[in-house]
């Protein structure tokens, strides 16, 4: 998602400039290991403009695939991310020193990165999936191993050793 700062400045004399479009973001897959699936993203808001800052202001929308924490199936995110960025053409600035300003080199804002970063700072530590017992879920045994429930089951007596049982209980009512 580039601009041109002459096409800003063209488009923002009386009023903020404007902007909405949908932005390829799919290269977050390969980034980082949480994100199975990305779609594009739709990106829309303003652009002020003061001197030799730029100060956008926008809303990222969409949806990514993340693992279920418990059964590692594909889970859904819906996520719509606030941004605030200023950029500005002077590589010297002191007004905040505590606000990150990126400096634009060249003619040509590219607002991309900064998009991706803040998806990634968006992705949550851990999901689950609604489903109580998914298919494709993480597997109940193996090679050599199997998944035992600490469920307690009751006791079953031996059909052979019934009579046996019988005995001892007629033994105790004779004591």
């Amino acid at each position: 998602m580039k601009f041109t700062l002459s096409q800003i400045r063209k488009n923002a004399v009386n009023r903020p400039f404007e902007f909405d479009e949908i932005v390829d973001v799919s290269e977050l897959e390969t980034m980082n290991n949480d994100i199975r699936k990305i779609k594009p993203v739709r990106v829309h808001g303003k652009v002020d403009i003061h001197g030799n800052q730029f100060f956008f202001s926008f809303l990222i929308e969409g949806e990514m695939v993340l693992p279920c924490a418990r059964t590692l199936v594909d889970v859904p995110y819906s996520f719509t991310i606030k941004a605030n960025e200023m950029f500005s053409t002077s590589s010297y600035d002191d007004r905040d020193e505590d606000q990150e300003i990126h400096l634009i080199d060249g003619e040509v804002l590219d607002l991309t990165p900064i998009i991706k970063e803040n998806i990634l700072l968006e992705v949550p530590y851990r999901v689950f999936s609604e489903e109580p017992n998914p298919e494709e879920g993480a597997p109940s045994k193996g090679n050599g191993w199997e998944f035992i429930s600490e469920v307690k089951t009751e006791k079953t007596v031996d059909p052979r050793l019934k009579k046996l049982e019988s005995l001892l209980k007629n033994n105790k009512k004779e004591k």
